[in-house]
Formats: C-alpha cells, sequence, structure tokens
C-alpha cells in the first residue's frame, strides 16, 4: 500500500485535482493508495480570516470551489456535489470552533467523489475520527482497524485535522497534512509515503530566492528533518519522525512533472557532506548528512561572505548544522553567495549515477561507491550521487533518465543485456555520458558502434568502456594512446577467455573443469559462447576498434574448441590482430588454439588471468598487459575509475 499526500496547489483547481486523479489512479493499478489532501491554496487563509470576522469572504471562498465542481462534474453528479459542498458551508457559516478545518474535508470530498465518478473503487474517510492529536498508539489502532475494513482500492482522508483526547476538533499545525500522510502511512506498513508538491522534490535552497538551486536526490531522515526544521518549506518537520520509525521511504515530487524523481528520504546519507540552505531573514542554516570540519566550514564561510561585504557574520555549530547570522537586510544576498561557494561550485563536480543492472558487478559498485563517496569527494573535490539503480529488465528506464537527468548525467551499463545498447546514441545525444561494462553492447556491428562514438563525440560526452576487456587491466587505454599517437600497431594477441584460461589451467578434466568454472559464475550463461570463442570475439572486436581498425564479426577466422582432451599444457586459445597489407581493413583477424613456449607471457597464465601482447613500430619491444581478467569487485573498481576520468 502506498500513501500519496498532495498540497494545497496540487488541488488549487479543476485541472489541478484532474492531475491528482490520474497519478493516483496510476498507482492504484498496482496497489492500494490512500490518498491525503490539503485544501486547495489559499483556503485555510481564507477561513482564518472568516473565523476573525469577515464573513464576507464566505462567499467567494464557496464560489471558487463551486467553479471546480462545476469542471469536474456534470448532470446530477454534478447537483449531488454542489449540495455536499452548500453543506459543508453551512457548517462553515455557523462554526465557532476551529473554522481551519473545513478547507481539508472540502477538497477530499471533491476528489474521492470524482474518482467514484469515473468508476474507481474509492472511499471518503474522515480523519477527525481516526487521528488523535499526540496519540500516535490509538492514532494507529484507529487508522488500521479503519483501513483493513476497506475494500475500497483508494481511499481518500483530508490532512491536516484530527482530534484531542476529549474528542474535540484540532488540526497538526500549518502544512500538517504531510504529518497526518505520515501517520496513515506507519498505521498500514506502507511501502512508500509520497508527498506531492509543485517544486521536485527539497531542494539546494529555495529556488524564489536561488536561482541554481538543484533538487537534492537522496537524504538522510535526519538531514531531512533538519532542514524542514530550519525553514525548508517542502516538508513540516513532524512528518519524518513515524516515517523513520517504521522505515518508511519519503519521496518528495513534483505534481506537475511526475516523472521527475525528486527527493527520496530514507536511512541512508547523501554522498555529499552538504545537502541544503535554508534562509530565514537574516539567519541562515547549512545543513549537513555527514559529520564535517567546524575550522575549515567557517572559513569558506567567510570567504564567501566577504564578497558581499560582510566581514564579521555571527557563526553557531549544532549537531549536523551551522547557522549563519549575518547584518539586517544582507539574508538574500548572504544566501545566494553561501549557496554558491557550498553547493554551485560542488555541483559542477557532482556526477549523476544512474545504473543499469544489480548483478555482481552492479551491487560491488554500488558498495564500493557508498563506502568511498566522502573520501573521493575529499581527494578529488567529485560527488558522486546514485540517482537510481535498477535491473536490466527496466525497459522505461533509459527513457526516463532522458527526460529527467540532471546534469552531469552518467549511464552506468553493467548488465549483459544484448539490446541495451540502442539507447548509447539517444543517451548520448541528450547529453548523457555513458560508461560501460557491458561487451555486447560495443561488439555490435560496426556501423552502430560508429553512430555511437559519432553521437559522443557530438554531444560532447563520454563513452567509456575500459572493463569491456580484461576487468581493472589497463588494455584499452594503452591501446588507444598507440593508436592515437600514430604509433602503428603491428599486432595484438589476447588470450582474454576467463573460461577457457581456467580450464586449460585447472589440471582438471575437462568436464569437471567446465562444471566448475559454471559454478563459480565464469562461463557465459550458455557456456558454448566461451568453447565457440563467442567472447574472445566481442573482446577482440573491441581491441581493434580501439586500435583503429573497423572489424567486424565477418572478418575474423573462428576456430572454435572442439577436442579438449587433446590439449596440451603449452597451447592457449588466442584471439589475433596482425598487420597484413593483403586483407581488406590492412590486418587479418582469427581466433585460434595456438601454442606457445616459455618465452611467451601467455605461457605462465593461471586461473582467469588474461594477457595481451601489443607490438608496434615505434616500440622494438612489445606491450605486456597481464593480470587478473575476472572478478566482480575488480570489475567494480574499473567501472569506478572511467566515472571518476
Amino acid at each position: 500500500m502506498k500513501v500519496l499526500k498532495f498540497g494545497g496547489s496540487s488541488v488549487a483547481d479543476a485541472t489541478n485535482m484532474s492531475r491528482v486523479i490520474d497519478i493516483v489512479t496510476s498507482e492504484a493499478a498496482a496497489d492500494r493508495v490512500i490518498l491525503v489532501s490539503s485544501a486547495i491554496s489559499g483556503c485555510t487563509d481564507r477561513l482564518l480570516e472568516i473565523g476573525e470576522g469577515r464573513v464576507e469572504l464566505i462567499d467567494g471562498l464557496q464560489q471558487r470551489h463551486n467553479e471546480i465542481i462545476k469542471r469536474l462534474f456534470t448532470g446530477k453528479e454534478r447537483e449531488e456535489a454542489m449540495e455536499e459542498c452548500a453543506s459543508v458551508f453551512s457548517l462553515i457559516r455557523g462554526c465557532r470552533h476551529c473554522i481551519e478545518s473545513y478547507g481539508e474535508i472540502l477538497s477530499t470530498k471533491i476528489l474521492a467523489r470524482k474518482l467514484s465518478c469515473d468508476g474507481y473503487s474509492a472511499r471518503w474517510v474522515d480523519s477527525r475520527e481516526l487521528i488523535i492529536k499526540d496519540n500516535p498508539g490509538q492514532t494507529y489502532a484507529n487508522i488500521s482497524k479503519c483501513i483493513n475494513a476497506c475494500d475500497e482500492r483508494i481511499i481518500v482522508a483530508p490532512g491536516f485535522i484530527a482530534s484531542d483526547a476529549e474528542g474535540n476538533i484540532t488540526t497538526l499545525g500549518r502544512g500538517g497534512s504531510d504529518f497526518s500522510a505520515a501517520l496513515f502511512a506507519a498505521a498500514v506498513g506502507a511501502s512508500i509515503l509520497e508527498i506531492w508538491t509543485d517544486v521536485p522534490g527539497i531542494m539546494t535552497a529555495n529556488p524564489k530566492d536561488v536561482q541554481k538551486a538543484e533538487t537534492i536526490p537522496f537524504l538522510s531522515y535526519e538531514a531531512a528533518w533538519r532542514l524542514a526544521e530550519h525553514g525548508a518549506k517542502v516538508l513540516y518537520p513532524p512528518t519524518v519522525e513515524p516515517a523513520k520509525s517504521s522505515g518508511i521511504g519519503i519521496n518528495v515530487k513534483n505534481t506537475f512533472d511526475s516523472k521527475n524523481p525528486g527527493t527520496l528520504i530514507e536511512d541512508k546519507a547523501s554522498p555529499s557532506v552538504w545537502t541544503g540552505i535554508t534562509g530565514s531573514g537574516d539567519t541562515l542554516c547549512l545543513v549537513a548528512d555527514h559529520p564535517f570540519d567546524t575550522t575549515e566550514t567557517d572559513s569558506k564561510i567567510q570567504a564567501a561572505l566577504q564578497h558581499c561585504c560582510i566581514d564579521e557574520p555571527e557563526i553557531a555549530h549544532g549537531e549536523g548544522f551551522v547557522t549563519v547570522k549575518v547584518p539586517d537586510g544582507m539574508g538574500k544576498e548572504a544566501l545566494k553567495a553561501l549557496h554558491k561557494e557550498f553547493f554551485e561550485i560542488e555541483e559542477s563536480n557532482t556526477r549523476n549515477l544512474y545504473i543499469a543492472g544489480k548483478g555482481a558487478v552492479g551491487t560491488a559498485l554500488r558498495e564500493m561507491i557508498e563506502k568511498t563517496a566522502v573520501s573521493i569527494k575529499a581527494g578529488s573535490g567529485k560527488v558522486l550521487r546514485i540517482i537510481e539503480q535498477v535491473d536490466s529488465k527496466s525497459p522505461d528506464f533509459c527513457e526516463k533518465i532522458i527526460k529527467a537527468a540532471p546534469k552531469n548525467a552518467i549511464f552506468v551499463d553493467v548488465t549483459d543485456s544484448e539490446d541495451i545498447y540502442r539507447w548509447y546514441k539517444p543517451l548520448l545525444e541528450a547529453g548523457i555520458s555513458i560508461v560501460s561494462s557491458n561487451r555486447r553492447s560495443l561488439s555490435v556491428p560496426y556501423c552502430e558502434y560508429a553512430e555511437m562514438k559519432k553521437a559522443a563525440l557530438l554531444s560532447g560526452c563520454f563513452l567509456r568502456y575500459e572493463t569491456t576487456v580484461g576487468a581493472a587491466l589497463p588494455i584499452l587505454e594503452s591501446i588507444a594512446l598507440s593508436a592515437n599517437s600514430n604509433d602503428e600497431i603491428t599486432s595484438i594477441e589476447a588470450v582474454v577467455s576467463c573460461t577457457l584460461n581456467y580450464i586449460l589451467s585447472s589440471g582438471l578434466p575437462f568436464a569437471d573443469a567446465l562444471q566448475k568454472a559454471q559454478s563459480i559464475g565464469l562461463t557465459e550463461k550458455d557456456p558454448s559462447q566461451d568453447l565457440e570463442g563467442r567472447d574472445a570475439l566481442r573482446k577482440l572486436l573491441i581491441l581493434a576498434r580501439e586500435a583503429g581498425v573497423h572489424l567486424d564479426e565477418k572478418d575474423v577466422d573462428i576456430e572454435p574448441v572442439k577436442d579438449f582432451e587433446s590439449i596440451r599444457p603449452d597451447q592457449r586459445f588466442v584471439a589475433s590482430l596482425v598487420k597484413d597489407e593483403t586483407k581488406a581493413l590492412g590486418y587479418r583477424a582469427s581466433i585460434r588454439m595456438q601454442t606457445v613456449d616459455e618465452r611467451h607471457p601467455a605461457y605462465w597464465l593461471q586461473g582467469t588471468d588474461n594477457a595481451i601482447i601489443v607490438r608496434s613500430a615505434y616500440h622494438p619491444s612489445p606491450l605486456v598487459i597481464q593480470g587478473a581478467g575476472e572478478g566482480a569487485r575488480q570489475a567494480a573498481s574499473s567501472v569506478l575509475n572511467d566515472i571518476l576520468k
């Protein structure tokens, strides 16, 4: 079950309410939904003014609701909705206590009725009967009992309103609809709490004050609470505790850009030390998600504010935050200066990562980034942010990235998908760089490979794939350096089939060695791909292309291994590219079993080691690169290096 809360701007008029209904019904197709809503924008303020004696405002407020009803309903359904609205306003006209509680009743009654009229299974429930202020235990029991008794797919509940211990109507404070939604989420053990608003998540600063404010992709509960507590109005501070206690993530999203991932709040720190800055008058607050050096921080604050002619700001440190008091009237200038110092400079060094693949390499990569993000930031100034990670079977992932990716986005392909490469060109054309360990994507027909490379060149993005051959070995970079310096490569010998190297050096009978190779995850899903040289072929194509040879599969002579029992210890399965002016490409390419003597680097290979021997015109001695060619952590390390280059 999901809980979706919508703010006042999200339900401000009939158009916005229709958008909310689209979002809710889309979610309800997959899971039950509790819809919690605020009053329409401005309604609570008007009700408070009416309660203070400005009764002339009632007709105008009722007219606003009637206009929404007229646009959402027709015929008898419109008449019934108008009658229900009129009955609520009759209560408002006679109200003497907590008049501000009626705004949420009006908006949610309209939403619930519209859902039902459109044929959806929906029910309105009264939060005043369920939420007992300052009594979470009773509140959770009430909500759980109510929701369990409902068969409807969509439950609609007003936010903000509750009852006190004596049964009197009360509210949860301005912004309290967020808190209402958190209480519903905790009571039912929701899978997620979504807070839908009019901004794309929690931002590094108020975008109305700082034009270059950016969405914060990830926040810990603690950092989110600190930002809210110190003035970030997008989230009501008490909202955090029920979600945190129940281990429920909070996703702050934009109703008007529903595909934007927004900000995800959970029990995990952001990769960045600093998350955001809030301002209230002339007092500013910098919020951190990691321990920080107070001396260094104070120095950066003072240096930044000197540009605003503020020489002696009052700086105070708290747990996870720093407050800065500046002279009267200087708050907005100081806010912009501090945001530039702590976030805009950092943002240019941020790597926003979208990772496809949750296998061994993908898992190792995520763990590596999470463990080293702070030290990488300290050592290089680069900030790594994993925006999202999915498995290889998520068909709309790349499309989503193209639509929603922030600047400095990198698509990381650690899958073994055979068709994900079709997204490489559109991603690059959209300004998104690519790091890949998927050799299938780089061994496609040369014409498609060339299109990808051209797209990278024209977009100014990078396409890096060092890990596709030799895991963490610097093979492709070494070959590219030679090719780019006009050092003509005369030959490449590549012993790069980890499966066959393991089998040949294991000392076991072939069937036993192959079975063991399968059990430890060395082979392709179909081991015949290894034995027939398909894996070696992909690697040879990539090697040749890096050397500037437009090699395609049809240009390679492959002799599959058939009789393993007759193979001698001095034989290796070698993929080679040799200068040959008689060939159309100027090179002949082959993959076959070859005999090597003790002077050959490949003779001594053990286990999953790889060896590449490169000979070139400028160098009398060959370049030999040898080492582990397999391993999730080695591959993840190489992928990380490509990200950080």
